[in-house]
């Protein structure tokens, strides 16, 4: 008889099975075992199931092979922990839509406090570089982890300046760890795991990176930390979804303030403009909206529970500024459009007009469809 643990693996091996399913396949038969042992047709009764996945799940055994994924895993030295076990991160719990499965290389760390992203462009200044550096080095001497995504640019200057400085980082990928993407990072995974770290993925052994893969990994760079710091992107930067999913875990958010006639710099000056994050210079600024419960000396690794309490004490911030609430009535009012009709219909400038739609998308009341219509959510 297969354990609810492994009916986790096995699940989160069939594309399309992601919590929200799972957890609705769970509640309707029971457990993750028992709905391994329904028929395709119960399977389809289940709401947002379809006919294709009830088939997938199923002839599960004819799409996958659970012991060569879990022997796969053994062989390569990662450690797998579902949803269902105990060890699993509180913190992932927590969200959402929480991960099914982890599959970890090296050390899991303690994500319950003491833990920061620092994340950004890929495509970074010399500016930016350094302060990326900057930020994780500070971080990890007052015994912070440094949660990351392991792609050039800021990714990699905290990784390296983290583990420069003897911390602990984490590397969060977007495929299989046997597929670390890019391969120029593959030397850089293994120091972190050396250095007591891990690299860390929800995908299978061998799961190819992919465009949708990526923004997903985000959701777990976020959640694993307190606070999230962008150091430099521009409005295109996947670093603003890694931002708007702390947003909604309701995580510290902080970024760098850039000139504003770089581009770069745009995505974190629309962050502190329009989306509450906080302006910070050093790191010494996001330690300063944590408190340390008593008894508890800050920095250090025996630091341990911190409370934010940054959005207890501030004023909450004004709704909208002129040229959201411009957009925001022209799309209540006149409905959806495209980037070139509502520059038209509000007579914002392109640059404007775009990082108004961009602050809308990370607070939650715009979306942006495939075909690059804006509507209201």
């Amino acid at each position: 008889m297969i354990s609810d643990r492994n009916a986790c693996i096995i699940l989160n091996m069939i594309s399309g099975i992601g919590y929200a399913r799972f957890a609705a396949l769970v509640r309707r038969f029971g457990s993750p075992s028992a709905v391994l042992r329904a028929s395709a047709g119960e399977l389809a009764e289940v709401k947002g199931i379809g006919e294709n996945l009830a088939a997938a799940v199923a002839n599960w055994p004819q799409l996958v092979d659970p012991a060569a994924e879990l022997e796969l895993a053994h062989r390569s030295g990662v450690k797998i922990y579902t949803i269902e076990d105990g060890d699993y991160p509180e913190v992932l719990r927590q969200i959402v839509d929480p991960p099914l499965v982890l599959y970890v290389r090296g050390s899991m760390p303690d994500f319950s406090c003491n833990s920061v992203a620092i994340v950004g462009s890929r495509r970074l200044s010399a500016y930016g570089d350094r302060m990326a550096k900057r930020f994780a080095a500070d971080a990890a001497m007052a015994g912070w982890k440094v949660v990351s995504g392991l792609a050039f640019g800021v990714d990699a200057s905290a990784h390296k300046a983290t583990l420069e400085a003897n911390g602990i980082t984490v590397g969060v990928l977007g495929g299989g760890l046997l597929r670390i993407h890019p391969q120029e990072h593959v030397p850089l995974a293994a120091e972190i795991v050396r250095r007591g770290g891990a690299i860390i993925s929800e995908y299978p052994m061998n799961f190819p990176v992919s465009r949708q893969s990526f923004p997903r990994r985000n959701r777990i760079v976020s959640a694993l930390t307190q606070a999230t710091v962008v150091i430099e992107a521009g409005l295109d930067s996947g670093a603003l979804i890694t931002a708007k999913l702390a947003l909604e875990q309701n995580r510290l958010v902080c970024a760098l303030p850039g000139r504003v006639d770089e581009p770069q710099a745009a995505g974190c000056n629309m962050l502190i403009r329009d989306c509450g994050a906080k302006l910070v210079t050093n790191f010494q600024d996001v330690l300063s909206e944590f408190e340390f419960l008593p008894g508890m000396a800050p920095g250090g690794a025996n630091s341990a529970a911190m409370v934010n309490t940054a959005a207890a004490s501030a004023e909450p911030p004004k709704l909208f500024n002129a040229a959201e609430e411009s957009v925001y009535r022209e799309l209540e009012l006149n409905g959806p459009g495209t980037l070139d009709d509502l520059s038209l219909r509000t007579k914002l400038p392109a640059g404007v007009l775009a990082g108004t739609l961009m602050a809308l998308e990370i607070r939650d009341i715009a979306a942006k469809a495939a075909n690059g219509v804006y509507a209201l959510k």
